[in-house]
């Protein structure tokens, strides 16, 4: 895996800005929280179960930081002079989704369930929709995104009725074969979709799912988007931007706040790509933040229940993290975090309720140990509480504890 890596920014004279960069792991979990059960999630320990088996992670950099330190993980041990802060954070809102986590970290926790369908969307939602696209619907359903494009595919392909599903998430996905619907048909299908999903069915992302191929061999293409609902007024990215400072996104980072507060993106195809373009925001904003998705553990190991494969791309990301710490500069503060679970080892194929790991790292991060953090937003407020920017009062900064 090749990683290009641009030649970073000189500051001006002695003066260094200030810098966040914030990277999800997306579904990367640390354990079932104690409400679990509500979720159907017992048992679910994302990291720790693929680690136990596949007989051990190689995770010698996030070692080094002490994620061995926060749990349990076969294969990566607890060092005693950790090079970053280190613990899990709690899910305060209803949910175990992306933008739930994301949203709570940014300050705006969900506290009322947006809502989910697990019978398929009633009347009221598919016939206005059908009528607003001019052809009839297949699905309809909760299901995989993998198993229902095979099991529907080719009828899809026959008719021109795009396959629309759901999931144990607040999500309407609409699948299609980018031959038969083209991308832009499609987005503006989720478009239309997304006007109609309001009020009570406010879903928290209407999600185009591209494919290619043929029957028995379709496969979903990096052409995915997201179209969420407006987040709450008040979230980190927006006060950044109102501050006049940078506010970056990479990955569907943009996406999932609507593209609100983001001053510049970098969309990204997988985590290799997202990685290199996370180096590349690196290079060109020396200030603000820099807030980064990498998609791959959730979108194609964690919901396709890819045991090996999410392994291997954890190895894979470790082994690509001395390039991004090799970047930052003096005064920059990086967390690496989840958002969520995606439990490959279970039975099921959809997000998990679980603790996400936390590990802030910065030349002048102080490694300490900050034990259990009761919201995902003590990032933001971490993060507000470093730039300066004004935040909700969600959230409790890390700050004086690192610095």
């Amino acid at each position: 895996m090749r990683i290009i890596i641009p030649a970073p920014i000189e500051n001006e004279g002695d003066f260094l800005y200030n810098r966040a960069i914030i990277i999800v792991l997306d579904s990367v979990g640390i354990g079932e929280m104690p409400d679990a059960k509500v979720y159907g999630d017992c048992g679910s320990n994302t990291i720790c179960n693929i680690a136990d088996s596949v007989g051990g992670l190689k995770l010698p950099h996030l070692q080094a930081m002490g994620l061995g330190n926060i749990a349990s993980v076969k294969g990566v041990a607890p060092v005693s002079n950790a090079t970053a802060a280190y613990g899990k954070m709690a899910e305060k809102s209803q949910g175990k989704d992306t933008t739930t986590g994301h949203w709570e970290m940014a300050g705006t926790p969900i506290l009322t369930a947006l809502p989910t369908y697990p019978h398929g969307f009633p009347a009221e939602v598919t016939e206005p929709f059908q009528k607003a696209i001019g052809r009839k619907i297949l699905g309809n359903t909760v299901a995989s995104g993998t198993a229902i494009i095979e099991k529907l595919g080719a009828e899809h392909m026959q008719t021109g009725y795009p396959i629309v599903y759901t999931s144990a998430d607040s999500v309407f996905q609409i699948a299609a074969h980018e031959e038969v619907i083209t991308l832009e048909e499609l987005y503006d299908m989720c478009l239309k979709a997304r006007n109609i999903l309001t009020g009570k069915h406010a879903v928290a992302r209407v999600i185009a799912r591209p494919f290619t191929g043929k029957a028995g061999d379709f496969r979903r293409t990096a052409n995915r988007r997201d179209f969420s609902l407006l987040p709450p007024k008040g979230h980190l990215m927006s006060m950044v931007e109102k501050a006049g400072l940078p506010s970056v996104s990479v990955g569907k980072i943009h996406d999932i706040f609507a593209e609100n507060g983001v001053t510049d993106s970098f969309p990204t195809k997988n985590n290799a790509d997202g990685i290199n373009k996370l180096l590349q925001a690196m290079a060109k904003y020396d200030k603000g933040l820099i807030w980064a998705n990498l998609v791959d553990f959730d979108m194609v190991y964690g919901h396709r229940n890819d045991v090996q494969g999410y392994g291997k791309a954890l190895e894979e990301f470790d082994a690509l993290l001395p390039q991004i710490l090799a970047q930052l500069h003096e005064n920059d503060i990086l967390f690496i975090t989840a958002d969520h679970g995606a439990d490959p080892t279970t039975e099921s194929t959809d997000h998990s309720r679980e603790y996400v790991p936390l590990l802030v790292y910065g030349k002048k991060v102080h490694p300490v140990d900050l034990g259990l953090r009761q919201t995902f937003a003590d990032v933001g407020a971490t993060v507000a509480d470093y730039l300066q920017v004004t935040f909700p009062s969600t959230g409790t900064s890390m700050l004086k504890s690192i610095k």
